[in-house]
């Protein structure tokens, strides 16, 4: 089985689990836990709970309730309670959450449900909503319905029609560069019912964030996000309500080929701080996100030849572009692979200094752009 990000796998107890990248080993896929059932897992956090509703707002249509982790939590609870949903991961010598395939007893496909709400001639307001995005973006370009799917609270029926947001996937590289460009061409047409997500944030919103980063000032978070595009928002006159909406980029089956094999041992060297230049962002807006790097100056650690950053956050994916150059402070790593070996600095959940890792624009006068 082919698996790629955002693909989600079921257990046998009703776990939820999301398909993490692209590089898994044989027969099984590295995974985060994202939704369990309240038959194993219950939380007091508010923001939590999950009812499934089978696309229905009807309370009396409720069947069962689920949890969302957050941050860690899914982490800890399959360390604690399921520690045979972990793989082996080798270039790291380290379990990963994971499943086998044989531990996978259903699987959901963004692209496929997607095709099925919409084919579905009985629309509640929230998937005709759904629908009308779809329409207005395929009426303005060249993409097709068939380059985008569901994923969140539509695709597992958890969503309710009068507080649920709308999570897309957008699935290529072509097709994401022009949805962008699109979504782009709609954000500065003043009476454009899509509009960037960032144009509306505010001070409150930046008081209510937890941020963890300390060389990644909040006050640019909101602009970085604004450049990316990929995060808009509607005021749907079905719902009489906004929207957000989110477009969520993944590669197409071609566009990647699963590195595990070539992988074989990924090394921890030190703490690096750099300035450099980003010389390609093909990879950018995907987990992982990678950008190839010229490196202008190497402010501290050790001194070696680097290829490329790594990053697992979703903070830093997607934030800058090919000819920029940036600072960057994060986990250098010796990677070494069937063919060689090269030199990448790495951000990620649970390195050493996680709170000090940074990629931002070196000169930010460009957010204003």
């Amino acid at each position: 089985m082919i698996f790629k990000d955002r693909d989600f796998l079921i257990t046998k107890e009703g776990l939820i689990f999301r398909v993490y990248g692209y590089t898994h080993p044989p027969d099984a896929a590295v995974c985060d836990v994202e939704y369990a059932p309240e038959t194993i897992y219950q939380t007091s956090d508010p923001r939590a709970i999950r009812f499934l509703y089978r696309g229905h707002s009807d309370d009396t249509k409720q069947h069962s309730r689920y949890y969302k982790f957050y941050f860690d939590g899914g982490l800890k609870f399959v360390q604690k309670r399921y520690p045979e949903y972990q793989v082996n991961f080798r270039p790291l010598n380290v379990k990963l959450v994971g499943l086998k395939e044989t531990q996978i007893t259903e699987f959901r496909s963004p692209q496929e449900k997607l095709r099925s709400i919409l084919a579905n001639d009985e629309k509640d307001p929230l998937i005709q909503t759904t629908q009308d995005i779809i329409d207005i973006i395929t009426d303005h370009s060249t993409l097709k319905p068939n380059d985008f799917g569901c994923f969140g609270s539509i695709l597992h029926d958890f969503y309710h029609v009068k507080y649920s947001d709308i999570d897309l996937t957008c699935h290529g590289k072509k097709e994401l560069r022009e949805l962008r460009e699109t979504l782009n061409d709609f954000y500065v047409q003043d009476e454009h019912p899509i509009k960037n997500e960032f144009d509306f944030w505010t001070k409150d919103i930046e008081e209510s964030k937890h941020w963890h980063f300390v060389n990644y000032p909040i006050k640019d978070y909101p602009l970085y996000e604004r450049r990316k595009a990929i995060y808009a928002v509607t005021n749907s006159p079905l719902l009489n309500r906004r929207i957000k909406i989110e477009f969520e980029p993944i590669k197409k089956e071609s566009e990647f080929k699963n590195e595990y094999e070539n992988l074989q041992n990924i090394e921890h060297v030190g703490w690096i701080e750099v300035v450099a230049e980003i010389t390609d962002d093909d990879d950018a807006f995907y987990l992982q996100s990678l950008y190839s790097i010229k490196i202008l100056k190497i402010e501290r650690g050790p001194r070696v030849e680097i290829d490329r950053v790594c990053n697992f956050l979703e903070e830093y994916r997607g934030i800058v572009q090919r000819g920029e150059t940036v600072v960057i402070k994060g986990n250098l790593e010796k990677v070494t692979t069937v063919s060689g070996i090269f030199y990448q600095i790495t951000l990620s959940y649970g390195h050493r200094n996680y709170e000090k890792q940074v990629l931002k624009l070196k000169s930010p006068t460009n957010l204003a752009d």
